[in-house]
């Protein structure tokens, strides 16, 4: 939700994890434990003048310590950049408190697929399957032995490690990643968006969970007809017209409302749902989330109910 506390943490430690692969641990500057966390759960972090979002890589038992990596992405809209070239040991960075939408659900065994940076929630998910003492399997691709963080991590624990170098192997082989799947078996991905692709279409939707770092291209059938937005809190009505997300009419109302991707990936602007129906079109909620219709991310999803919706703005 938006409503998360802010943490000013400390930047204690910058490592070269891989060619472009930095992570960066931040602590509390009096010493103080952090907010537990879960594998698979990412913070916001303010860089640059930007909300980024980075999955928590390390140990959820340190409570004192977040550690991210990060991948430095020229092409990006800079965050990585000011962290590469700009962020530093002993200064400070405002953070939000972790969330997670791609939790670490029970199961009797785990199938881990990632794809680059998209290691950094696979990796906690893989020590915590570890000290659970469920079996797991991991196949890691990435351009090249080089580029691939926290190998040595993985290869510590105890599980099925496969890392796929693309420039020495080529893609990875879905047909045989996920070929007979043990029942009760759960598949993780995280990765580029072509990965992403390619495992929904090979893998029961059942079994799979994903995490995305860009929206895909999506083709909809839904119209964009007006509708108003009742902000509860606020005592505002808003008129969002077609083309207007919610998010860009609360912030044209002079609202101050959370946000980040604006793309329906990072749950920034996760706002909880009073009345109404949502038009769920983000790619971060899960079907059971989208059909409780409890929260809503109104950067993307719009008004499925009529005319309006009750929002707690």
């Amino acid at each position: 939700m938006t409503d998360e506390r802010q943490l000013q943490l400390l930047v204690r430690r910058m490592t070269w994890e891989a060619d472009g692969v930095l992570s960066v641990e931040l602590v509390h500057p009096d010493g103080k434990p952090l907010p537990a966390w879960e594998p698979g759960a990412h913070i916001d972090v303010h860089v640059g003048g930007q909300i980024r979002q980075y999955s928590l890589c390390g140990d959820p038992a340190a409570c004192g310590t977040y550690r991210i990596g990060v991948l430095d992405a020229p092409a990006s809209r800079g965050g990585s950049r000011h962290v590469h070239t700009k962020l530093r040991p002993g200064q400070t960075v405002t953070v939000s408190e972790p969330r997670n939408h791609f939790a670490l659900e029970e199961a009797e065994g785990y199938v881990f697929l990632a794809g680059g940076i998209g290691v950094t929630p696979i990796l906690a998910m893989a020590r915590e399957a570890a000290r659970r003492g469920v079996a797991w399997r991991m196949v890691y691709g990435g351009r090249g032995r080089d580029s691939m963080a926290f190998t040595d991590e993985l290869a510590a624990l105890d599980g099925d490690l496969t890392l796929v170098p693309q420039d020495e192997r080529g893609h990875i082989d879905l047909a045989a990643a996920l070929a007979d799947l043990p029942d009760g078996t759960l598949v993780y991905c995280c990765g580029p968006e072509p990965l992403l692709a390619a495992v929904e279409a090979a893998c029961p939707a059942e079994v799979l969970r994903v995490e995305r770092f860009a929206a895909p291209v999506v083709e909809r059938d839904g119209d964009d007809d007006a509708f108003e937005v009742e902000c509860r809190s606020s005592g505002l009505t808003l008129a969002v017209g077609p083309g207007t997300s919610i998010l860009e009419a609360a912030e044209q109302a002079g609202l101050t409302v959370a946000s980040s991707c604006r793309d329906g990936i990072c749950g920034s602007c996760e706002t909880r749902v009073l009345d109404g129906t949502p038009d769920h079109r983000d790619f971060l909620l899960s079907e059971a989330e989208h059909a409780a219709n409890s929260s809503m991310m109104i950067c993307v999803s719009r008004c499925a109910s009529g005319s309006r919706l009750a929002l707690d703005l």
